[in-house]
């Protein structure tokens, strides 16, 4: 008798070293685990201990067989002692080795059996991998449609990651995960169903990967619809548009965002953008779908888009539109070519609020549009500085061309457009419009222009100069002007004018000492009331012009006697009523009368006193001439009663 285990054990150590005869004491002991465990341990054999595990076919044998096995590398050995063994302590090991050596189909084998004992997620999670990657994916299906306990998105995430997408897609499906779903109908070329899931995620970034796969692959059907999810979203929609823009399908994007416009989810960023787009690609809808949606548009936005390629005429009705004239007119000055439009330029130079503009609005109009300057400047004539526009328009050297505008500005009197009018009828020898310019018109400098006509080569300019000079006063200048060029009757009226008796006498002197004895009688005649008699009848007397001044003469005759007799009805009447006065005194008789001496005046008209008619002998008054004072006939005074003057002594001069 002997204890085998004790002397196997003292076989087994270090001073003796004897491992077989060890396992041959635990073989004969029935100690099977300790006889693998020298197997393994001592002897290091795995052969040996492989055919000893089949030869006893004990569980624990096959285990530590296995996990020795699984130590040494060798995966897939080891999973068959294991399942040899129907021990799954070592899952986590297995699970790792198999993995790393790519073995799933003994992993799948090792997995199942280990989930008959070992109730863990990790297990079911690396089994539904393991399927996965052993294609086996009916069976997966199968096992994630029961009862288990694996992380089933994990796997899907990390099966899409390697992209093994059809098992992904069941995996997803099993989870309903749309949204990953939908990502991996994309992976897998299937758009429709891409779609179809997509719309049960229902969210922007599912969409905008569906959308984008299926621009990619030129599915448009289906990155129509996936679109029209993802334009009614303002913060998603420049996007979606770089993306078509990238793959140069401008034709489906356009289609895309004008199908969007139908729906109740448009909004001014569709409409914006697909403006937008006209412009880059269409230009020839633009107006068209500017004018029909107007009051719909991100107006500063598709501004800057018009001007970015150059649609001016697009820029200024939008600029129209909102409200911003000033940059609408200088919008169409500065792209007059495809811009510019008389009609429209005019109405919104009344809403402009930069008076500036209006003066550019003249340059630009001098230099392109000379022909309808004054139809400009009649639209603006109120709101502008008549002195500047005209001034501004001189310097160009084009007054004659804005005559309309300035005849009409002139009814405000103001000096420069009097000066420019002037200048301009001058210049065009038009001496009837200056004449009437400078007559209705007297606000410019007066002497300027009398002094620039009065050497003008045109008789009726200096004629001008001589009226100008007149108006001012300055009769002495108007008339020599008038003398010099024998403009006799425009020097008469002058003198007339000036109420100067000497500058009337002077100018009859100058006809007496030219021996112009018409201009001497006219000049008598128009000069009446400044000439004195006696000046005018010797200068006739002393030229023998006696006949011409005779006109001259009866009128002044004439004029004296009808004085005279005015103040002689005034005197008779004057007496007449003295005398009733006179008349009814005397007529009264009192009871006693005081003697008194006869006072002129009772009874008879005593005129003693009375000038002394004139002697027929003394000056002839056919001859025209009027007696002088002091020259009357001496002699007694006769006593005449009213009404014995005999015939012309009253008015007959």
């Amino acid at each position: 008798n002997y204890d085998g285990p004790e002397i196997a054990k003292i076989a087994l150590g270090h001073e003796y070293k004897l491992y077989e005869e060890a396992f041959l004491i635990y073989k004969k002991c029935n100690l099977n685990a300790e006889a693998m465990e020298t197997l393994l341990t001592n002897i290091e054999s795995l052969e040996r201990a492989q055919e000893f595990a089949a030869r006893c076919g004990d569980n624990t044998v096959w285990y530590k067989l296995g996990k020795a096995q699984l130590e040494q590398g060798q995966v897939a050995e080891a999973i068959d002692s294991y399942l040899k063994a129907g021990d799954a302590t070592d899952y986590l090991e297995v699970i790792q080795a198999a993995e790393r050596e790519e073995m799933y189909d003994d992993l799948v084998q090792y997995l199942l059996m280990a989930r008959k004992t070992a109730k863990d997620q990790i297990v079911d999670t690396e089994l539904v991998y393991s399927y996965a990657k052993t294609e086996a994916l009916g069976a997966m299906e199968e096992f994630v449609t029961g009862t288990n306990t694996a992380n089933v998105q994990a796997v899907g995430d990390r099966l899409y990651d390697e992209q093994a997408f059809k098992a992904a897609k069941i995996l997803y499906q099993s989870i309903h995960n749309n949204s990953k779903l939908a990502s991996t109908h994309v992976m897998l070329g299937e758009y429709t169903q891409a779609v179809d899931a997509a719309k049960k995620a229902n969210n922007s970034l599912t969409w905008k990967e569906v959308n984008l796969a299926c621009v990619q692959a030129k599915q448009f059907k289906c990155a129509e619809i996936a679109g029209m999810y993802i334009i009614r979203h303002p913060d998603h929609l420049e996007e979606l548009i770089t993306q078509y823009e990238k793959g140069g399908h401008f034709e489906e994007l356009i289609g895309l965002l004008d199908s969007g416009l139908s729906s109740e989810h448009a909004h001014v960023g569709m409409y914006t953008e697909l403006a937008i787009l006209y412009t880059k690609y269409k230009p020839e809808k633009l107006m068209d779908f500017i004018k029909l949606n107007t009051h719909k548009l991100n107006i500063p936005k598709l501004i800057q888009a018009c001007e970015r390629h150059y649609h001016w005429e697009h820029a200024v009705f939008l600029y129209t539109h909102y409200d911003e004239f000033d940059q609408a007119a200088n919008t169409m000055m500065a792209h007059s070519p495809v811009a510019f439009a008389h009609d429209q330029f005019l109405m919104i130079l009344q809403k402009v609020s930069n008076l500036e503009i209006y003066y550019r609005a003249i340059n630009f109009y001098l230099e392109e549009n000379p022909m309808q300057l004054n139809s400009l400047l009649n639209a603006i004539i109120s709101k502008v500085d008549h002195a500047r526009v005209v001034q501004q328009v001189k310097k160009a050297g084009h007054l004659a061309l804005i005559m309309p505008y300035m005849k009409q500005a002139q009814t405000h009197n103001i000096a420069a457009v009097n000066e420019a009018i002037n200048e301009v009828f001058v210049e065009g020898e038009q001496y009837e419009e200056l004449r009437q310019s400078i007559s209705e018109f007297d606000n410019f400098d007066q002497i300027t222009l009398a002094q620039r006509l009065e050497k003008h080569e045109l008789a009726e300019m200096r004629r001008i100069s001589a009226l100008v000079y007149k108006k001012n006063k300055r009769y002495k200048q108007s008339i020599d002007l008038s003398k010099h060029d024998k403009m006799y009757r425009d020097a008469m009226e002058t003198a007339f004018d000036s109420g100067n008796p000497e500058l009337a006498e002077s100018l009859l002197r100058f006809f007496v000492d030219n021996g112009m004895e018409e201009c001497f009688a006219a000049c008598l005649y128009t000069c009446y009331d400044l000439i004195r008699p006696d000046v005018g009848l010797e200068l006739a007397w002393r030229n023998g012009m006696t006949d011409y001044a005779m006109p001259f003469l009866i009128q002044v005759l004439r004029e004296y006697t009808s004085r005279v007799d005015a103040l002689d009805k005034k005197t008779q009447k004057k007496e007449e009523e003295q005398q009733k006065e006179k008349s009814a005194s005397n007529d009264f008789v009192p009871d006693y009368m005081a003697p008194v001496a006869m006072m002129p005046g009772l009874g008879n008209l005593a005129i003693g006193n009375a000038p002394m008619a004139p002697q027929m002998g003394g000056a002839q008054m056919g001859g025209g001439f009027m007696q002088a004072p002091g020259m009357m006939q001496a002699g007694p005074p006769t006593m005449m009663t009213p009404g014995m003057m005999g015939p012309g002594m009253g008015g007959g001069f």
